[in-house]
């Protein structure tokens, strides 16, 4: 009996040992999975409405500018302008010494007058000839002599005539006149000065009001704006027409201008060496305050969009060409999403698939980080990482949002 209760109690004591040992095996596991855990940082993909903007750098230019040249030589006599007045189109500008323009065309009309006698009497010639010709008094001869002369006549006339006209313009364009309204630049010459015809630059003329802004736009952002920009129209619903966007401007000194744009034009073809196309959009400026070759930003304002995932860009990584993120999974492990990215918004992207608004993704502790990895997620938030649906460098994207 006391053996029996000796091998009991002994039995009990080496039950106890054993799960103490697993125990402790046990709990080892657990320690060392935690410790194989990579610490992350994460941040919940964001869904709310956002409207997206495009910022460029943008250049002044005039609708309309020329350099006025004179069309005779000589000397300027008359300068009837003070520099950089505003000039209405036809408004003399400069005179020019007309005297030996004025003989050009006296002596020009003397010789149309010689001509118009010589050919008037060479008709009455010719009237006669044929006269003495029906009745057999002259030769035929004669009769086609007369008519060649009286040809020849003729051209001469109409040669003194066209002498006559390039003669009377030579001499009204010694007055030069401004060839459009608009305002006149200031590095124009001085009465005094001799021109020459065609070569000379007297001054140069460009409107101002209005005038374009000039910037650049890739070929994405060119397809992009006339998709986003078709409207289904009211009277037929399988149909759409092109609905431009809004343009609005900032200038150098940080004040945005009071009038806004929905008229451009584009260029013909992009820009081989840029991959570009030069875009312009027309602004009213009847104050004047936009100056031809000034800077200014041009923000061209996007369609809305209803419930936007955005996701940082830092959380993005490119691979061959495909966009990724890693997201935690349901097991606290690292799972890898394809996505397809859309604008940039501040600092984010627009995420137009491979995320849901319950994804959560990483920020923070991406290097080395492989699909499957035990992760210890730490979940952080915009304002501690500095992220932001604004953005203040150019050009850039901008973002006005408002939380659903």
């Amino acid at each position: 009996m006391l053996i029996g209760n000796a091998r009991k109690k002994a039995g009990i004591a080496a039950a106890v040992i054993l799960f103490g040992i697993m125990g402790l095996t046990a709990g080892c596991g657990t320690t060392a999975q935690k410790s194989n855990a990579v610490s992350v940082k994460t941040m919940k993909v964001l869904q709310q409405d956002v409207s997206v903007s495009y910022d460029y750098s943008g250049e002044v230019q005039s609708t309309d500018a020329v350099a006025i040249k004179p069309r005779v030589s000589g000397s300027i006599v008359e300068k009837y302008f003070t520099s950089g007045q505003a000039v209405q189109k036809g408004q003399p500008l400069y005179k020019i010494d007309d005297r030996q323009y004025s003989s050009q065309v006296l002596s020009a009309r003397s010789n149309v007058d010689k001509a118009r006698t010589a050919y008037n009497n060479s008709l009455i010639d010719l009237q006669r000839y044929e006269k003495l010709e029906a009745s057999g008094a002259i030769a035929e001869q004669t009769l086609t002599t007369q008519r060649a002369t009286v040809e020849t006549n003729r051209s001469e006339y109409e040669d003194m005539q066209a002498l006559l006209q390039e003669a009377e313009e030579n001499l009204d364009d010694t007055v030069v006149r401004s060839p459009m309204s608009g305002k006149l630049s200031v590095d124009d010459v001085a009465a005094g000065t001799y021109v020459t015809s065609g070569s000379t630059q007297l001054v140069s003329v460009g409107t101002i009001n209005p005038v374009y802004v000039s910037f650049s736009v890739s070929e994405n952002e060119f397809l992009n704006f006339r998709e986003n920009g078709r409207k289904p129209k009211e009277s037929d619903a399988a149909s759409s027409e092109f609905v431009p966007p809004t343009a609005t401007l900032t200038l150098s000194n940080g004040s945005k201008y009071a009038e806004t744009s929905t008229t451009y034009i584009a260029d013909r073809q992009l820009n081989q060496s840029t991959g570009t196309l030069t875009v312009k959009a027309l602004f009213n400026n009847d104050n004047h305050l936009l100056l031809p070759g000034m800077f200014a930003k041009i923000t061209i304002e996007g369609q809305p969009q209803k419930d936007a995932l955005l996701v940082p860009q830092r959380a993005v990584q490119q691979v061959l060409n495909k966009s990724f993120v890693i997201v935690v999974g349901p097991d606290n492990k690292s799972v890898s999403k394809i996505v397809e990215l859309g604008d940039e918004v501040g600092s984010y992207y627009v995420v137009k698939s491979g995320l849901t608004k319950d994804d959560n993704v990483v920020v923070e502790g991406l290097t080395n980080l492989k699909e499957g990895q035990a992760l210890n997620p730490t979940e952080t938030n915009a304002q501690e990482l500095g992220l932001s649906l604004t953005t203040s460098t150019t050009p850039s994207y901008a973002v006005t949002s408002q939380q659903s």
